[in-house]
């Protein structure tokens, strides 16, 4: 127990007592059938080694109080119902004394708007995806996929290793068949058997069939210097960030007689000055992404827009750009200064970033990814975007993508959906939605 270390601290938590006893008390009952720990003294609260004089201890769930410890082992339960990450923050900061001190948490899935459980959720799946580098963290996941079919008993065993022991295949079935025709059972069982997050707000794009769309992954560098790609008609669209943000410009290409995919190409650019502090804050590469060439800086504290429209300037030069989609939010600036330079006033497309504008847009990019009629090239920045993203509905299920909520930056894949949509304003050019200003 606590790996023979002398004075070693243990401790057990959840989001509350009652439900940390769990935990504490199947501890208890495995020591006691232990030969050889005959001399552990067991309390009520607290399990005593004599001989090492190591302590474990069952904590409340709330944090006050919880400072000056040292733990060697600290073991978290159901982290989707923790109301902060207080008490598992304080305690690792006690790790520091240790040599080699272990965090053990567990959890099932939970409600999305839980934003403690939900972000160490999204955490685990960074570090799982290769979106987060942390080499020491083993994150294991019993869980089915978004896109897998919850009635189908060929699934269950993803989330459920151990079943017909436990839970019995009798009991799931019998769960499942309350939840086929009971949207609130199905939420429920979804959740709590199949350890699928439920929410209004949910994760839109799979990864999987993200990278299935890319064909080459080198592709993305070629296309960002226009290779093979010169005269092609296309749809360009920007997502000009606040001063500090990544801004992103994206150019969808439709498919032609030679190439049946849609191709996507994008650009990035982010503050210089603002590298290194989002490198830590986001935990994401954006020094290894300039170094590749995936990303671009601008010199300064904010994006300097004449960047982005130069690089428009050369689109219009290179492409048969068909028209620019912009949100008037951050690019009203930009798209006045390009009509200065010459640009038509009619090339220009507001599209706000909201369900009504685009919402069907959003519709063709799913479809396009899941049926792999498009090809990202294996861009790094926007597979890290796709996987960030999440969408939201509205109340006849219609959605689009949700900055808000969002785990990171989706800039591009917004961009990205911006540009399928130019191509429908052109099939329906009635289309409300799309306004040419």
């Amino acid at each position: 127990m606590l790996d023979g270390v002398v004075g070693g601290q243990g401790y057990v938590f959840a989001r509350d007592e009652s439900q940390a006893k769990i935990i504490f008390n199947k501890m208890k009952a495995m020591i006691s059938m232990a030969p050889n720990m005959g001399d552990t003294q067991i309390y009520k609260k607290s399990i005593y080694l004599p001989k090492i004089r190591a302590l474990f201890e069952l904590l409340t769930g709330k944090p006050e109080g919880k400072h000056g410890k040292s733990p060697t082992v600290i073991a978290g339960d159901e982290m989707h119902e923790w109301e902060t990450p207080d008490l598992a923050n304080f305690l690792r900061q006690g790790t520091g004394t240790r040599l080699e001190p272990i965090e053990l948490y567990a959890s099932t899935a939970g409600i999305k708007s839980n934003k403690t459980g939900y972000a160490l959720w999204e955490e685990s799946l960074s570090i799982l995806e290769g979106r987060i580098d942390d080499p020491s963290t083993l994150v294991v996941i019993f869980a089915l996929d978004p896109d897998d079919d919850w009635a189908d008993e060929a699934n269950w065993p993803k989330a459920n290793p151990s079943l017909g022991i436990s839970p019995t295949m009798q009991f799931l079935r019998r769960e499942a068949a309350i939840a086929a025709d009971n949207p609130r059972a199905e939420q429920h069982f979804r959740c709590y058997h199949l350890n699928q997050w439920i929410d209004a707000v949910t994760r839109w794009l799979s990864l999987k069939k993200w990278d299935a769309c890319a064909t080459d992954t080198e592709a993305w560098k070629g296309w960002r210097d226009g290779r093979g790609l010169e005269g092609r008609k296309c749809y360009a669209a920007i997502d000009v960030s606040s001063n500090q943000d990544i801004t992103a410009r994206l150019l969808a290409f439709p498919p032609d007689d030679k190439i049946k995919r849609w191709i996507l190409s994008a650009r990035f650019w982010v503050p210089e000055d603002t590298i290194a502090r989002r490198s830590r804050q986001d935990r994401v590469s954006y020094d290894k992404w300039l170094g590749i060439e995936a990303l671009e800086q601008t010199p300064g504290d904010y994006v300097d827009q004449d960047y982005v429209r130069k690089a428009l300037a050369e689109d219009l030069e290179r492409y048969d750009v068909a028209s620019i989609g912009y949100d008037p939010w951050n690019a009203t600036k930009l798209v006045t200064d390009m009509q200065k330079d010459g640009v038509q006033e009619g090339m220009f497309v507001t599209m706000r970033q909201g369900i009504p504008t685009l919402g069907e847009p959003t519709k063709l990019f799913e479809r396009l990814v899941i049926s792999g009629h498009l090809d990202h090239g294996g861009h790094p920045i926007l597979r890290w975007m796709a996987g960030n993203v999440a969408v939201r509905f509205d109340e006849n299920l219609n959605y689009a993508p949700t900055k808000k909520k969002s785990a990171e930056k989706i800039d591009g894949i917004v961009a990205a959906v911006m540009g399928v949509g130019l191509s429908m304003m052109e099939e329906e050019p009635s289309r409300p939605a799309l306004e040419f200003l």
